[in-house]
């Protein structure tokens, strides 16, 4: 149960992120009514969010890996429950995402993947524990502007991971809305739209 109210002080800033977050997710997401009680930390909160979105050097697949490997380090299931929802809706393989919280004895990854996702984790310790071969490999592997982005992506995602779960924030039920049924199963699609999520 979330720490603080979901229900802020309403103003006319927060029924704007109120109807854009309704518009592009379908729900008001937590995150954000938990931030709208201090409008300068969640408008400082949006503006980088949007910024951190134009990153495009890393590989999709591999961001969205790192991203989540450090939610699950963390625990945030608001985070994975989300990363989940996100990710399936612009198309990427669901078990790839589903075992992301047992990465290292699923077969599912690549040695690259296996090595962002190393990195994640080392990176997500607490102190970090990046070990400098494993560094290398990214380095050689991605280049420096994707090695930043890499880097800054599991940073980005430590902030939101531990300040939602400092919040205690939980899953909003994204997830839900993204899982196809088995066929023949009543309703091919969930209530939340297509099944594309």
């Amino acid at each position: 149960m979330a720490r603080i109210s979901l229900h802020p002080r309403r103003s006319l800033f927060l029924r704007a992120v109120d109807w854009y977050s309704r518009r592009t997710y379908g729900k008001v997401l937590d995150p954000a009514r938990a931030l709208g009680h201090h409008t300068g930390v969640l408008r400082a909160n949006l503006r980088f969010e949007l910024a951190a979105g134009r990153w495009k050097k890393l590989d999709a697949d591999l961001k969205a890996l790192a991203v989540m490997t450090s939610a699950a380090s963390i625990g945030c299931s608001w985070c994975m429950d989300f990363g989940h929802w996100e990710n399936r809706r612009r198309g990427m393989d669901a078990r790839n995402i589903r075992e992301v919280p047992r990465w290292r004895e699923s077969d599912a990854y690549t040695p690259l993947e296996r090595d962002v996702m190393g990195f994640a984790e080392a990176m997500t310790a607490n102190p970090p524990e990046i070990d400098d071969d494993l560094a290398a490999r990214l380095l050689a592997a991605l280049g420096e502007a994707a090695f930043v982005e890499l880097t800054a992506m599991v940073a980005v995602e430590n902030l939101r991971s531990r300040m939602n779960t400092a919040l205690g924030l939980t899953s909003q039920g994204f997830k839900e809305h993204c899982e196809i049924p088995a066929r023949g199963t009543a309703g091919a699609v969930s209530a939340g739209g297509t099944g594309a999520g």
